[in-house]
């Protein structure tokens, strides 16, 4: 019986490079400066559509980013949640920490929640301080009449219908946010307009 011998050719130095080369370039494609940046407002104000819209944009440039839904926040983590001060304060702090968690490891969370009350929004921002990571509060400050024409979830309409009580800024408190970092005014300006307004923020920030 003949035996076969197989040569493991080591590398060569061109080769080496090469990976090494691959490497760099994969970790320079991604952006890991982390930031929440948090999109209050009234129901139909614009918060998410603005936040996909920054979202899109960021991530074209090599951003790590998350969009924490509301919706879709209270459907997978605060299931058990209601709609009294006590559940949304709960809610709140929820999302608050999960979006420190992500963004003290380089991803950009985006968060179109209203989060009606000053002290929840106060904590969160509270809870970015003290672990040193960048935290925007940007009021999508359309007006209710404005929302209320949107209504793309139907709220308005079965609040109107009596069908639907305790919606946030008709029958439920918005505490308008005192001195945020952006305050937009989306009924004067287009989506791509708005989400210009936060990105600008970020970059005077440098966050981008």
């Amino acid at each position: 019986m003949t035996k076969t011998t197989v040569a493991h050719t080591a590398p060569t130095a061109a080769a080496a490079t090469a990976v090494t080369d691959a490497t760099t370039t994969t970790q320079e494609n991604h952006v890991t400066t982390g930031a929440t940046v948090w999109l209050t407002g009234l129901p139909s104000a614009g918060k998410t559509t603005i936040a996909y819209e920054l979202a899109g944009r960021l991530r074209e440039e090599g951003h790590l980013v998350e969009v924490l839904d509301g919706d879709e926040i209270r459907e997978f983590i605060s299931a058990g949640l209601g709609f009294s001060r006590e559940d949304r304060h709960t809610n709140v702090q929820r999302i608050g920490f999960l979006a420190d968690l992500l963004a003290r490891n380089g991803v950009k969370a985006l968060v179109p929640v209203i989060a009606p009350y000053a002290d929840s929004r106060d904590a969160v921002r509270k809870r970015h301080e003290a672990s040193g990571t960048a935290y925007l509060e940007v009021h999508v400050a359309t007006p209710v009449e404005v929302c209320s024409e949107r209504d793309v979830k139907g709220l308005y309409a079965k609040q109107a219908a009596g069908e639907l009580t305790g919606l946030t800024g008709v029958d439920d408190p918005y505490e308008v946010p005192g001195s945020p970092d952006l305050r937009i005014e989306s009924q004067n300006q287009t989506v791509q307009e708005s989400a210009a307004s936060v990105y600008a923020l970020l970059s005077e920030r440098g966050l981008v």
